[in-house]
């Protein structure tokens, strides 16, 4: 079973992955990326506090061969009141 790695992005700032999963096929690969990105997309969301500012994740999912998938999200909170 080959090994992916989720490398996240917020901006210019990149955490990589380290440990990798072992996932059977690309349907599965798409589904942790989806994943991991609402997950981040939550906790960044939660954690913010400069209001108006855009914010632009990605997951970006290689192999040992290299980038096979990137998944974005990006998301502008504006205060009206």
């Amino acid at each position: 079973m080959p090994r992916y790695y989720f490398d996240l992005r917020e901006g210019h700032h990149v955490a990589p992955d380290e440990e990798g999963l072992d996932l059977p096929d690309m349907e599965a690969v798409q589904n942790e990326a989806a994943r991991a990105l609402s997950d981040l997309a939550r906790d960044t969301i939660r954690a913010t506090a400069a209001f108006g500012v855009a914010r632009n994740l990605s997951i970006e999912v290689r192999d040992d061969q290299g980038t096979v998938m990137q998944a974005r999200f990006q998301f502008d909170i504006k205060r009206l009141q």
